[in-house]
């Protein structure tokens, strides 16, 4: 493993409001650049209350605009919401501004219910557009073509990394086609976890983009001093978690002992199962879990995010994860 990284939805606690996520994903991201983190990345959301990143590129500007050092991206950008040109001139614009610091990965699902995806107001052309969109926001970001029709300002020459994100074979295969960088959704779709990265790996070809295959992986962290003290502040993923497969999404729930009064044993049985990739407990404890994940799938970068209902645990479960992350990375393949 190369690198550690922190994935951030910018949740929005109940009794709070999406002004205090936000101020947390700042205050979070300058922590986390003090840890080692090497990635910030953010993702778009659309319709729930209890994410506050919709506007993705205007969150990862402040976020980068916050920090010095910490690459700051997306994890993703959906693309079927978006122009590719219009995307190419906001990321363009944020390399511009923050250079050499700006991922921009790439989702192929709204990230939201179908009503909101034409509120949305993109054409709906469906997945299968979704190929000659990356290639076409590849040509936006790459040298300059004189005598192109449409080109982007900014945009063209930033050479922006541009991810391919997935949580199924689809995401694998198209990264591999095109020689980018793959990141696993398995922090809550880990079915396909194995085979899409070995799909990955199996079928890549190198690229102007990259040489070798490089794959980044997702998993749930919850680090606090006792086992069940993490335990405890997981529950609120849990919750929210169910609520969302329940169709009733809300705000970041606060903790609760027992879980078993609101969520019914079939879907926790749903969510436990999603949630599976993750480590949750104290620092030794997620040290083993955590070596488990890498020793399994060989990552060459893990990235890790935890919803947590109150801030300073929060922040206290990223430290923990990159004294531990730091410890792996540094410890020679078995």
């Amino acid at each position: 493993m190369h690198h550690f990284s922190l994935l951030d939805l910018s949740p929005v606690p109940e009794g709070q409001t999406a002004a205090d996520a936000l101020r947390n994903t700042v205050d979070l991201a300058r922590h986390a650049e003090r840890w080692g983190y090497h990635r910030y990345w953010l993702a778009e959301h659309h319709n729930m209350p209890g994410i506050a990143s919709a506007a993705t590129a205007v969150v990862i500007g402040q976020v980068a605009q916050a920090t010095s050092t910490i690459r700051v991206g997306a994890g993703g950008i959906m693309l079927p919401n978006h122009a590719p040109l219009v995307v190419a001139e906001q990321f363009g614009t944020l390399a511009t501004l923050f250079p050499g610091r700006i991922d921009l990965g790439l989702g192929r699902a709204p990230g939201t219910d179908m009503a909101t995806a034409r509120a949305l107001r993109r054409y709906m052309t469906g997945e299968s557009e979704f190929p000659n969109d990356v290639v076409e926001l590849l040509q936006y970001l790459d040298d300059p073509v004189e005598g192109a029709a449409v080109r982007a300002f900014p945009g063209e020459g930033t050479h922006v990394p541009v991810w391919i994100l997935g949580s199924s074979l689809y995401g694998a295969q198209l990264a591999a086609w095109l020689g980018l960088p793959y990141a696993f959704a398995s922090h809550f779709a880990p079915a396909q976890l194995s085979e899409a990265l070995a799909t990955y790996r199996q079928t890549f070809r190198p690229s102007k983009w990259l040489a070798q295959p490089y794959a980044m992986m997702a998993a749930g962290v919850f680090a606090a001093e006792t086992d069940q003290q993490a335990q405890y502040l997981r529950s609120s993923q849990v919750l929210a978690f169910a609520r969302l497969r329940s169709g009733r999404p809300g705000k970041l729930p606060a903790p609760a002992h027992d879980l078993s009064a609101e969520i019914p044993p079939p879907v926790m049985a749903q969510v436990s199962e999603a949630l599976s990739v993750s480590a949750t407990g104290s620092a030794a404890t997620i040290r083993r879990e955590l070596a488990m994940l890498i020793d399994r799938h060989r990552p060459d970068e893990l990235m890790i995010t935890g919803m947590i209902h109150d801030h300073s645990a929060r922040l206290r479960s990223f430290e923990i994860a990159a004294d531990v992350l730091t410890d792996l990375r540094l410890q020679p393949a078995a």
